[in-house]
């Protein structure tokens, strides 16, 4: 499995600089669209974080700005052409719940005590790249398996979406991209 942009630099309209219509409380809120090639056949549930390690000398920890998981493959735009391909398609976080309900957001690092967001529609969806500092860099991971994961519901944290992985025991595939977010 093969994660694959259109970028680089994730543009202004998923991060920091995004016009006003796709802010909320000043946090970009439209996820961006990324395409999975190469998917093995046995791939049935995808599962993903992106995470901000440049955050950590900022405030202390690493950002979680998205976490998904149960997404089944089928419910998915495959590529006509192309079997082992499909598209995760542009404000896909806020779209999931009527789109493929049985799919599952965690917490974002906007629910933090240190932040103190009280708005769900926020906090437990994508929240764009912010860097207050300087450019960051934010990891995509993605992780496909043939079952899946048990015990997550709506809001979990990434901690129990990584340990129910670990138990999970259905991982078929896994990749990452690293993607800059402007200052």
């Amino acid at each position: 499995m093969h994660i694959q942009t259109d970028f680089t630099v994730i543009p202004d309209k998923y991060a920091k600089h995004a016009p006003a219509e796709f802010k909320k409380d000043g946090m970009s809120f439209v996820s961006f669209p990324f395409n999975l090639t190469q998917l093995p056949a046995s791939a049935a549930y995808l599962h993903w974080e992106l995470v901000d390690d440049d955050a950590i000398p900022v405030c202390g920890f690493q950002w979680i700005h998205w976490a998904v998981a149960n997404v089944p493959v089928d419910a998915l735009m495959f590529d006509f052409n192309d079997a082992s391909a499909l598209s995760i398609p542009e404000d896909f976080s806020r779209r999931q719940p009527a789109m493929i309900p049985e799919a599952v957001q965690g917490k974002n690092s906007y629910v933090s005590r240190f932040v103190g967001c009280t708005d769900a529609s926020l906090y437990q969806r994508y929240v764009g790249p912010c860097p207050p500092d300087r450019d960051h860099d934010y990891m995509l991971s993605v992780w496909a398996t043939s079952k899946p994961i048990e015990g997550l519901t709506e809001g979990f944290w990434l901690n129990e979406l990584r340990n129910a992985m670990r138990m999970n025991r259905s991982l078929v595939d896994f990749d990452s991209v690293w993607l800059t977010g402007k200052a």
